[in-house]
């Protein structure tokens, strides 16, 4: 199966991490684990003021905050994986990499809104 996990850094990233771990039907060895941190655009005028390249090596350097501790939690794991990043709308951004990879399930943390988030 290919599993793409939304990733924000927060405990509920963990949360879910925990979950895929230790549950091997649904990420064991010959499973695929696509873990996705989406940094929100800059704003045009930011853009021209900083350069792209600036904008760039901030996004990567705050997209690393996020995905090196995940990398570190899922090398002590059997699981294959790969972590990548992008920015833009976080939302647009999950959509476009679950069509691209053909996604067989999208896991994401519910940051605990309401009784269906509470009841998942």
């Amino acid at each position: 199966m290919k599993i793409l996990l939304a990733a924000d850094g927060s405990k509920f990233t963990k949360k879910a991490l925990a979950f895929l771990v230790t549950h091997e039907s649904l990420c064991g060895t010959d499973d695929e684990l696509i873990v996705l941190h989406v940094q929100p655009a800059m704003p045009p005028r930011v853009k021209t003021m900083l350069g792209a390249g600036a904008i760039a090596e901030y996004h990567k350097e705050e997209a690393e905050k996020v995905l090196g501790p995940i990398r570190r939690f899922l090398d002590r794991h059997p699981v294959n994986y790969r972590a990548e990043w992008r920015s833009g709308n976080s939302s647009e951004e999950l959509l476009r990499a679950a069509a691209r990879e053909k996604a067989q399930l999208i896991v994401m943390g519910t940051h605990g809104h309401g009784l269906v988030g509470r009841a998942l």
